[in-house]
């Protein structure tokens, strides 16, 4: 999974807060080219805390939390530490009651922190609104981006249009750097393996076939992924 962040906003100098007399088209051009720069998931979800803050009208904090059913949940990338303690803070019997809403909504607003239970949790941190926006969801698992603001009722339409517009691309993005990371975990656990196998070969007498066919039978034998008795093996290798 993905692991944690802190950022800070103000490591985004390259986009201008968004305001009325700047271009949404422009903004969310300038967004999109930043996230597929990213190499990784993890640097893409960095990246799209810290535009949320620069794009979303009012926001003055966000972050990314992945709830997976029935109620566990952790962030894995914040822009301050209020956010953490937002998201990841709560017990499972007083989470963020408006969370639960995303299961079936791709987007919740709470207006105003004093307005309900997961309201008053905000306003104990001096978060008086929030918006949630979808980015992933399955059956069990959702993945949603939060924006927090110090002022009640700054999530309006016009700024709930702007998220999911960038939370579209952010979708985008973090689908595209997933499968760039597969791709290259899968090209380094074939060399890994291709390393495994021609020591096998040379240390047993044996062609590739019978190597492989003797990496797969251990890995069963002893539990033990392919990818992690290959670079077993290759470690060894090379420590003699």
């Amino acid at each position: 999974m993905p692991k944690r962040f802190v950022v800070a906003a103000s490591e985004f100098p390259d986009l201008p807060l968004f305001s009325a007399g700047f271009d949404l088209a422009e903004a969310l051009t300038v967004a999109a080219q930043q996230l597929h720069d990213t190499a990784t998931p993890q640097s893409t979800l960095r990246t799209a805390v810290r535009l949320a803050v620069h794009l979303l009208p009012g926001a003055d904090h966000a972050g990314i939390s992945v709830i997976e059913r029935p109620h566990h949940r952790r962030t894995v990338a914040w822009t301050d530490e209020v956010v953490r303690s937002a998201e990841s803070g709560h017990t499972d019997r007083d989470r963020p009651p408006y969370w639960d809403d995303l299961w079936t909504a791709p987007v919740v607003r709470v207006k105003d922190s004093e307005a309900d239970d997961g309201g008053r949790m905000l306003s104990d941190l001096g978060l008086r609104s929030a918006l949630s926006l979808r980015l992933r969801a399955d059956r069990r698992r959702l993945t949603v981006l939060t924006a927090y603001a110090r002022k009640p009722r700054v999530f309006d339409e016009a700024a709930t249009r702007v998220g999911r517009l960038f939370t579209a691309h952010v979708s985008l993005a973090l689908d595209s750097a997933t499968v760039r990371e597969q791709l290259t975990e899968a090209m380094r656990t074939r060399d890994l393996i291709g390393q495994a196998t021609g020591i096998l070969m040379e240390r047993m007498t044996m062609d590739a076939a019978e190597a492989f066919e003797s990496l797969v039978k251990a890995s069963q034998r002893e539990n033990i992924k392919l990818r992690d008795l290959a670079r077993r093996i290759v470690d060894a290798n090379n420590a003699t």
